[in-house]
């Protein structure tokens, strides 16, 4: 059993939520990723859990804050003045709203998430 309030992101029992992402303005390659939903609380405008996809790069536009923890893989982020940083397993990182640039898979990336929508 699991305490009042406290989510367990462990649970096998949850389904995922597939989506594929195919609009040449926004990806390289199409691309279909896995999200279990774990904490969706939208009074709070937050959703919590676990994704995972494959190699890919995406152009971004945040309008959201968002913790990652990467459980598997590696990715770089590149800023729109052309700056970036790569991430690997363990990384632990805040991408902030007003984020504009590029987020790509270097490899299949596994990640716990947390994003709070202003």
């Amino acid at each position: 059993m699991t305490p009042q309030h406290v989510i367990d992101f462990a649970n096998a029992e949850l389904a995922p939520v597939e989506f594929e992402t195919n609009d040449p303005q926004a990806v390289d390659t199409p691309y279909t990723a896995r999200s279990w939903r774990h904490f969706v609380e939208p009074s709070k405008k937050a959703t919590g859990g676990i994704w995972e996809a494959p190699p890919h790069l995406e152009r971004c536009e945040c309008d959201y804050d968002e913790l990652c923890h990467l459980l598997e893989g590696q990715v770089r982020l590149t800023d729109s003045d052309g700056v970036s940083r790569e991430f690997q397993a363990g990384d632990t990182f805040v991408v902030a709203a007003g984020f504009k640039g590029t987020w790509e898979n270097l490899t299949k990336v596994r990640k716990v998430f947390m994003i709070l929508r202003g």
